[in-house]
């Protein structure tokens, strides 16, 4: 089967994703490796095909959105990456060039092969994996991670594979849709980004499988329910089954704090972390600048703000007015904050 595997990021998360990437490229050189970059690189920084461990880069340009700078206007940096992998998994299907498809967040990395996810995709549409799956049995717990879940989705799309025909391509076609509309960070009005939309995806597409195997995305929202432990030839192993990959979320103090309170003296999962972090500082640039985005500011480099593209994608009007709502001068989107006294 011919599979493509990409990830969705910006510069701020290359470090991470070229962790991911070379594990992908150790335990899958069959595969075919894309980064799709929502972002610009910043001066002084070009991106090496031939040094890195992906085969190729899409960059936001080239998925051809329409109003393409007014669409991106409206989304912040998580929105905006989340809401381009349903169009780029679509294009790819349309343009059936590979059987498969396999998505992993940027945060992730491979301890083992994804061979029995390509087994499953003989016979089933796709392949999600949940955030739990067992129920939890403290009160901070189920705070944590089963309130948790209830409000930013059932399955954690850091991971999904499609076939690119049948269910898949039309599950794809699907995402498209709605992510090119609805994929925003807006708890009150249901929804949270990519994922919200696929707590539909068991009703809607009958051959989609759920993977209840533990050892996939192991993160520290299932922590409480897996032990992690690792043999004297390195093997790691989650409630007994191999560890295919983690999901390094919020690498930091707010991920690490999460971690500590559920891995308590399970010390194997400290020394995946340790890895983890000494792999992300080995692959760090040092040229780029911290929290870095392009799309994060203004032409003349002020950063705009939430409620600015909130306010620009929740009145139409605004749109048709300025279409590159990004431009400075007296008739831009900007000037009219300035004038209005809401920058």
């Amino acid at each position: 089967m011919r599979v493509l595997c990409f990830s969705s990021f910006t510069f701020s998360y290359l470090n991470r994703a070229r962790v991911l990437y070379r594990t992908l490229r150790r335990y899958h050189p069959e595969w075919r490796l894309v980064a799709l970059i929502t972002d610009r690189p910043p001066p002084g920084v070009e991106i090496d095909l031939v040094a890195e461990d992906f085969d190729e880069i899409v960059w936001f340009e080239d998925l051809n959105l329409a109003d393409a700078s007014a669409w991106l206007f409206g989304h912040d940096i998580v929105e905006a990456c989340t809401a381009v992998k349903g169009p780029y998994m679509h294009q790819v299907c349309e343009a059936g060039v590979v059987d498969a498809i396999v998505y992993l967040d940027p945060d992730t990395a491979l301890f083992n092969r994804l061979d029995p996810v390509i087994d499953l995709l003989a016979v089933h549409g796709g392949v999600l994996t949940p955030h739990l799956l067992e129920p939890e049995d403290r009160p901070q717990a189920i705070l944590d991670n089963e309130l948790a879940t209830l409000r930013t989705g059932i399955f954690n799309l850091g991971f999904v594979a499609i076939r690119t025909d049948g269910e898949g391509a039309a599950f794809a076609r699907w995402w498209n849709d709605r992510l090119l509309s609805y994929c925003y960070d807006d708890i009150p009005r249901g929804l949270f980004v990519d994922q919200r939309w696929c707590d539909h995806v068991p009703a809607f597409y009958e051959t989609f499988k759920v993977l209840r195997d533990p050892g996939y995305n192991v993160a520290s929202w299932n922590l409480s329910r897996r032990k992690v432990t690792i043999d004297w030839a390195g093997e790691v192993r989650v409630n007994g089954s191999l560890l295919r990959f983690w999901h390094f979320t919020k690498l930091g103090p707010v991920g690490e704090s999460m971690t500590r309170r559920y891995a308590g003296s399970n010390y194997e999962v400290y020394e995946i972390w340790s890895w983890y972090r000494r792999m992300v500082q080995a692959t760090t640039d040092p040229r780029l600048p911290a929290g870095y985005w392009a799309y994060g500011t203004y032409a003349d480099g002020r950063p705009i703000k939430k409620k600015h593209r909130e306010q620009y994608r929740y009145q139409p009007e605004l749109s048709a007015r300025f279409p590159n709502p990004f431009d400075i001068g007296p008739e831009s989107f900007q000037a009219s904050l300035i004038n209005d006294s809401l920058i």
